[in-house]
């Protein structure tokens, strides 16, 4: 049963279409000439329009009236598209959404204001002489009646989707003389019959003296899921003054046609079909339903194979090892169904950095590369704000206004480039700019007066670099609307933390900086390392482990007030996770040193014992235990027991901070 709300379903669809008229915008800032744009963004207008006023949206539907009529006068090439118009429509495109949100809402002040800079633009396009130079020939159409062949076929569930087919045959007739024939061929016997579906087909000459698009325009809400053939079959001047003498020929032409139409046709509704057959809309919550049902089926699993491990029945090991193998198959398809390119990530930044150029005097060019890189859902859902404040920090910060990148011998565009890779278990998402890059002086003179750092403190580059993400931190002479209050980037750092990622940064004076932000592909279900120390249990998740080895007591003694292992002629500080949790035991003969890592920082955990690889379905920490910055979540293992998971991030700052400390004091 199908109990989906058709108003959500109406306000998912209006806001691809938005999406869809903004791309199409930005496009068109690039050649005003494009006359695939111009057409997308009046179809993407025309259908916001009519599925509006058909939803109750009355407010959109009578607002977007008005930028369609605009750029109806551009594709019909009685004004050109200009930097000016383009502007007042991705103006009234913000505007749009809102009366999406809010229907009901007061929105006449703005819609009025918007309205006049429409009107201003259309205005400025009137007085202009300049025209496309593929400007449709408009004034040759109207001055001659033509003759159109049209033979269509809707889709076969347009009357399901509020098409009424009753209505298009009025539009054809109001576009000129109209002759119109049925179709029935397609009609199955009455058993056989769905009442939802539509079976005719329609066969129509048309004199008019309209121009081919008025005439596709009346199909344009189903255009791309029907079958027409539409043909200029006017007979040529001389052959209209023989009369008669036509008759043959064109009657030839006609059967040609009609074989050839015959030998194509395809059944209507065959396109569509096939498109629902590849792609099924699921909303997001049914997904994390899904997803916490296959966790749990995990956690099931996990305790069969260890119930299962005891026994001496064969048959039952032989049913937990085929329930492991199907639920290791079914939580890799649903985590391959939560996955989501970054494309849709990247795109949200064509408007804000489009704005931001007409803010900021600067001029802007915004690169992507690496678009189908898949994330999880909930990874791009929240990586959303971060990168907001790291794009409009490179280019308030970072990229210089046109006449002094000239001066630095720079192209007077600037550029920012957002990339994606994946690595392992993790993706790699990278801002980039060619500004001026990070000045370490004043980082660390702004540190200094911040009490973050004393006074000549020894720092490697990247300790100072990471600067810039503490709470409060700004090197802005003075406050604008994108920065200098000294928030944003603190956000950005406890957000990717918060998703078990880190940041890297890099810099040249003169030449730009890199942000790197390296994230899990997944926040659900994640491979780890289970570990005891003492008498609890703890999960190290697997992609951060590099090696295990062993340590001795002897050892561990030796290493009492030094706090460091020598791996491959490197030194590498470990913490005892024994004393940093107070287990109050005494450690075990043998005990193992697991090095974690991120990027280049490496870090030893010392443990009781190594008990082996665990698939790890991560929950929730509550919100009492906020502020116990150790844990990232918490497993349930196969005997019922909770495993903490350790943030790896806040473990190797910890043992950073250790080996600070230990360098100072020796």
């Amino acid at each position: 049963m199908n109990n989906m709300d058709p108003i959500a379903v109406f306000r998912t669809e209006a806001a691809e279409q938005l999406e869809v008229i903004e791309a199409g915008l930005l496009d068109l800032t690039r050649n005003l000439d494009d006359r695939a744009q111009i057409d997308a963004v009046f179809r993407g207008l025309h259908t916001l329009k009519g599925s509006g006023s058909m939803f109750g949206f009355d407010q959109l539907a009578a607002f977007t009236h008005h930028c369609e009529t605009a750029f109806d006068r551009v594709r019909k090439g009685e004004a050109p598209a200009t930097s000016e118009l383009i502007a007042a429509v991705l103006d009234a495109q913000g505007h749009m959404q809102a009366l999406l949100d809010q229907p009901n809402g007061d929105h006449d002040a703005m819609s009025t204001k918007l309205l006049e800079q429409l009107h201003r633009a259309v205005g400025r396009e009137a007085s202009t002489t300049r025209q496309p130079a593929n400007a449709r020939p408009q004034a040759q159409a109207a001055t001659s009646m033509r003759t159109w062949q049209l033979d269509f076929r809707l889709p076969a569930d347009s009357m399901i989707n509020g098409t009424n087919p009753l209505g298009l045959l009025d539009e054809l007739r109001d576009l000129g003389e109209c002759t119109l024939n049925t179709s029935i061929e397609a009609v199955p016997a009455l058993e056989a019959m769905d009442p939802r579906q539509l079976y005719l087909g329609w066969s129509a000459t048309i004199v008019t003296d309209k121009p081919r698009s008025d005439i596709e325009d009346v199909f344009i809400f189903v255009m791309d899921d029907m079958v027409m053939e539409l043909k200029d079959v006017t007979p040529p001047a001389d052959v209209m003054e023989r009369g008669s003498m036509t008759a043959e020929p064109a009657a030839v032409e006609a059967s040609e046609t009609a074989a050839a139409r015959e030998e194509t046709r395809v059944p209507a509704g065959d396109a569509k079909s096939q498109r629902q057959s590849d792609n099924v809309r699921v909303p997001a919550l049914r997904l994390d339903e899904m997803m916490d049902r296959v966790g749990e089926l995990v956690i099931a699993q996990s305790r069969l194979s260890r119930m299962a491990g005891s026994a001496v029945d064969l048959g039952l090991r032989s049913v937990s090892e085929e329930i492991e193998r199907l639920a290791g198959e079914l939580r890799d398809t649903m985590m391959v169904l939560r996955m989501m390119p970054v494309a849709s990530l990247f795109s949200r930044f064509r408007r804000l950095v489009h704005d931001l150029a007409r803010e900021t005097g600067k001029e802007i060019e915004l690169v992507t590369t690496g678009e189908g890189t898949e994330v999880d859902k909930t990874v791009i859902d929240r990586l959303g704000d971060p990168l907001v404040h790291l794009v409009r920090n490179s280019i308030d910060h970072g990229l210089e206004l046109p006449q002094d990148r000239l001066a630095a011998g720079k192209p007077a565009v600037g550029q920012v480039t957002l990339s994606a890779h994946q690595t392992g278990s993790e993706v790699v998402i990278t801002i980039k700019d060619d500004g001026r890059g990070i000045d370490r002086a004043r980082v660390r003179a702004k540190a200094e007066a911040n009490g973050l750092i004393q006074p000549g403190q020894s720092l490697s580059d990247q300790e100072l670099l990471q600067q810039i993400f503490q709470p409060g931190f700004s090197t802005a002479e003075k406050v604008t609307n994108l920065s200098g209050r000294g928030v944003g980037m603190d956000v950005v750092k406890k957000t990717i933390e918060a998703l078990r990622g880190s940041i890297d940064v890099k810099s040249d004076e003169g030449s730009g900086s890199e942000i790197a932000l390296r994230i899990p592909l997944t926040l659900a279900i994640i491979d780890g390392l289970l570990v005891r120390v003492g008498n609890g249990n703890y999960v190290i998740p697997l992609s951060a482990v590099e090696e295990c080895l062993e340590l001795s007591i002897d050892e561990d003694l030796r290493s009492r007030g030094r706090s460091f292992i020598s791996l491959r002629d490197d030194l590498v500080p470990f913490l005892r996770l024994r004393e940093l949790f107070r287990t109050g035991s005494q450690p075990d003969q043998y005990q193992k040193v697991v090095v974690i890592s991120t990027g280049r920082e490496r870090v030893g955990l010392v443990v009781d014992q190594i008990i082996g690889d665990h698939q790890t379905v991560i929950k929730s920490m509550s919100k009492l235990h906020d502020q116990v910055s150790c844990f990232s979540g918490a497993t349930i293992l196969g005997d019922g027991n909770v495993a903490l998971i350790l943030d790896v991030a806040h473990l190797i700052a910890a043992g950073q901070q250790q080996e600070a400390q230990m360098r100072a004091a020796g």
